[in-house]
């Protein structure tokens, strides 16, 4: 409920437990392995899926899905889904939006590659004309929440250069690797010394007043085109139980009481 709150907060969006996202970690062909690691790019790859809190903490890493497994699948293989589908990580019960009437759950914020489930909420496929469109709204609302884990990925691939090019060891050492990195970047957010050289005031993204986007410092220090690749994204069959949940934060965010007087500018 507290880290709720900050999302609300610092990104204007409620219920949000945390924001998910994966990348793939590209390596070199691990001998004798075949296509096992060969990746929808055409290179090899681990892959890292993360969740982060409003801190930009990594509270959940799953590391060394082989890069052959479909994006959309590679959420299934990880201990939070498998908790999350057996309710045992004691989210906080659903309750109804700001002036709304239905029951919602709290959420983790995703993008495309992931499936939209109770739990999960992702953006309204295809683009949405019309700044002022219900679901053009919604998309841009979720996205400012999904910009933590953006944000995490782009800093750690920053600091951690070794990401930043395919890693020649074992895939079980580049594991390691990866969740050692993941721990120092913790460790170095969480400590008010270090953080003051690893990620100073501006190396996140910001937004100022009017809510216009500031880009964090690391975009500037991060090569793109070498750095953790995207999942892809894959269409997927959604229940339309969960299609109401989407809806309703929708409806909310175009509400009084959900909407911001920004929101209708986004470009």
């Amino acid at each position: 409920m507290a880290v709720a709150e900050q999302f609300l907060t610092k990104w204007n969006f409620p219920h949000c437990l945390r924001s998910i996202d994966g990348k793939h970690v590209q390596i070199i062909a691990p001998e004798s392995s075949g296509s096992m690691y060969f990746n929808y790019k055409g290179t090899f790859s681990i892959v890292l899926l993360g969740v982060a809190n409003a801190n930009y903490n990594f509270i959940y890493a799953d590391v060394g899905c082989q890069g052959r497994i479909s994006d959309g699948g590679v959420f299934k293989y990880t201990s939070l889904y498998e908790k999350i589908e057996q309710g045992k990580l004691n989210l906080p019960a659903d309750e109804t939006l700001p002036g709304m009437t239905n029951p919602v759950p709290f959420v983790f914020v995703a993008d495309d590659a992931f499936a939209l489930v109770t739990h999960i909420l992702k953006p309204y496929p295809g683009h949405k004309p019309g700044a002022s469109s219900p679901e053009r709204i919604f998309n841009y609302r979720i996205s400012r929440a999904r910009r933590i884990i953006e944000n995490v990925f782009g800093t750690l691939s920053s600091k951690f250069r070794v990401l930043l090019k395919p890693i020649a060891l074992h895939p079980d050492k580049v594991e390691s690797a990866v969740l050692s990195c993941i721990c120092l970047h913790n460790f170095l957010c969480r400590n008010s010394v270090s953080r003051s050289f690893y990620a100073p005031p501006g190396s996140f993204d910001s937004g100022d007043a009017d809510g216009n986007s500031i880009p964090g410092l690391w975009r500037s220090e991060v090569d793109h085109t070498h750095s953790l690749m995207d999942l892809q994204n894959i269409p997927k069959r959604i229940p339309s139980d969960v299609h109401t949940i989407r809806d309703e934060f929708r409806d909310y965010f175009v509400s009084p009481e959900g909407a911001v007087p920004w929101q209708n500018d986004i470009p």
